[in-house]
């Protein structure tokens, strides 16, 4: 008789993670060819960018608008990559939650239903931007709070776990006191990791992780992880992986790195095409790109079942 007993889930395998002593290294995905890509490399963990989209100033949500069919995008999204590799822990941008509590708790309960093993959830107004971009509008710190209760409640709602990452984007135009105290007040309600958006130095980096180290958790314990965001060309310095963990980060995350690799050699494709007429690209084989995307794996399936369609090979 097979063997019933479910696995751990991904939010459990990443509460794990984070307790040992080393930092996870999350690589930005965009759809689901960048991320079996990171499969592939051999990654344990995922970030999903929203969609390319994101670039227009924030994630796919803020002033793109339309917020019922960007969550519902989103939702999607965040569904279709965590189920390339359901035991993979998939880590999700969340935006502001769209909306007030009542979204906010959909949004993590849409989350949990799609696989997701963690969000994080940001003090911006709702028709947000970028955090390496200038003049940030952010809300009250009542309202922050309320947004973290919200997915608190929606996460011992559901009967299961998900981890809850607090952003805070009050750095820039609050100073670095107002955004401790944002994520102070999170943690206090039930968040879990603290991301303090648009760090501007090495130094400022250890700071907050040192900080964060002293705060007394809602589960009576002492210490919270902190996540960094590594993106080049924004306000912050890029870190290495090594550089990070010496700060005293727990996790990484890349946002821009697939875009960034694909803008670059995409672009130097289509100039190539455009003017020299030359149709050759890198000539990876097709067969290759399909294998990449699990040829391989949906054969073996379909003969293992009794299957017809790749009897005769592919």
């Amino acid at each position: 008789m097979a063997n019933l007993t479910p696995p751990p889930s991904p939010a459990a395998k990443l509460r794990a993670m984070l307790a040992k002593d080393e930092i996870i290294v999350c690589p930005g995905v965009y759809d689901g060819f960048t991320a079996r890509l990171a499969l592939n490399a051999g990654f344990e963990t995922l970030y999903m960018v929203p969609l390319p989209p994101f670039l227009f100033g924030s994630n796919i949500g803020g002033e793109m608008g339309k917020k019922k069919l960007i969550e519902g995008n989103v939702r999607d999204h965040a569904s279709m990559i965590a189920s390339i590799s359901p035991s993979t822990p998939l880590i999700a941008d969340a935006d502001t939650g769209y909306g007030g509590p009542l979204m906010v708790g959909r949004t993590v309960a849409s989350y949990i239903n799609a696989g997701v093993a963690a969000f994080h959830i940001e003090d911006q107004v709702v028709n947000k931007r970028c955090g390496h971009l200038r003049n940030k509008e952010l809300v009250d710190i009542d309202t922050w709070v309320s947004r973290i209760r919200a997915a608190v409640m929606a996460r011992e709602q559901s009967g299961r776990d998900i981890i809850i990452i607090a952003r805070t984007d009050a750095l820039a135009d609050h100073g670095y006191e107002e955004a401790m105290a944002r994520l102070k007040a999170a943690v206090d309600v039930g968040a879990d990791v603290a991301f303090l958006e648009g760090v501007r130095s090495i130094e400022e980096a250890r700071r907050v992780c040192s900080d964060m180290s002293k705060v007394k958790r809602k589960d009576g314990g002492v210490g919270v992880s902190c996540l960094y965001n590594c993106v080049p060309g924004g306000v912050s310095p890029v870190l290495s992986v090594q550089e990070a963990r010496e700060c005293g980060y727990k996790m990484i995350i890349t946002p821009t790195l697939a875009l960034g690799e694909v803008f670059e050699a995409v672009t130097e494709a289509y100039k190539d095409l455009m003017e020299k007429g030359n149709t050759k690209g890198n000539e990876v084989p097709v067969r290759t790109l399909f294998e990449t995307c699990g040829l391989k794996e949906s054969v073996e399936f379909d003969l293992k079942a009794g299957g017809k369609l790749y009897e005769k090979g592919v």
